[in-house]
């Protein structure tokens, strides 16, 4: 966890440090006292919370910049960092515009207690903490989705080397790639010598393509031992067939 604490007010943000610090050691707190460093560290950082004045030296509204900032450093999960403000300005009229800002939640200054800073930090850290579980089991559920069948042929027929036989790169010389691609994409059927002689450039007699098949055969064994995808059709041709 990475939090920025941006007050002007050194004291002030010394005493915001030692609070987030005994509430969750261990957490890294960057601390920044004007409008242009803490613009140039949010655009550089990735934070997982921000406290934040509003007033900042003579300008009084750079709170409201910098949460306009941060709302665009959308984070990769397109979650922008939660703010908490604490400002010295009445909360009667600034709670509202800050949360219409996006903002977490607004804390008056001298009107609030340790325990209540400390709390409302607690729940934004597990708020962040639960949104990055969610986005880690959402990417596991996709790419689990996309993880082909343990015996399932991965291949683009277009690239040099990107056959995968079981999560492995099965080597092939690109005519043995097309023939390869040819023989899955009617996966079932019967390929005839006269189909595959569409995708061989020279050498065009059922001997040849023999050794094409013989080559991608060896290939996929060298990786899978036990590899009997390839079937070989009397007189005819091959097929791809499916193990169990």
């Amino acid at each position: 966890m990475k939090v920025a604490v941006i007050e002007d007010d050194e004291p002030t943000s010394n005493q915001f440090k030692a609070w987030i610090e005994a509430a969750k050691p261990g957490i890294q707190i960057d601390q920044w006292f004007n409008r242009d460093d803490a613009e140039a560290a949010i655009a550089r950082e990735r934070y997982d919370l921000v406290v934040l004045d509003i007033e900042l030296g003579r300008e009084r509204h750079a709170g409201v910049a910098i949460i306009n900032a941060i709302n665009k450093n959308i984070s990769k999960e397109g979650q922008a960092t939660p703010v908490l403000v604490v400002s010295a300005m009445p909360a009667t009229i600034y709670r509202s515009i800050m949360k219409a800002l996006d903002a977490w939640d607004y804390l008056q200054k001298a009107t609030f207690e340790e325990a209540d800073f400390i709390e409302t930090l607690l729940d934004m850290l597990r708020a962040v903490k639960e949104r990055r579980q969610q986005t880690q089991d959402s990417k596991k559920v996709l790419l689990k989705e996309a993880e082909p069948a343990n015996d399932a042929l991965s291949m683009d027929p277009l690239r040099q080397r990107t056959p995968m036989w079981r999560g492995q790169r099965i080597n092939l010389p690109l005519t043995a790639q097309r023939i390869l691609a040819v023989m899955f994409e009617k996966r079932g059927q019967i390929v005839s010598y006269d189909d595959l002689y569409e995708v061989v450039k020279s050498g065009r007699n059922r001997d040849n393509i023999r050794k094409h098949v013989s080559t991608i055969r060896d290939a996929f064994r060298e990786i899978d031992p036990n590899f009997e995808c390839i079937e070989n059709v009397p007189m005819r041709g091959f097929r791809w067939v499916e193990t169990t």
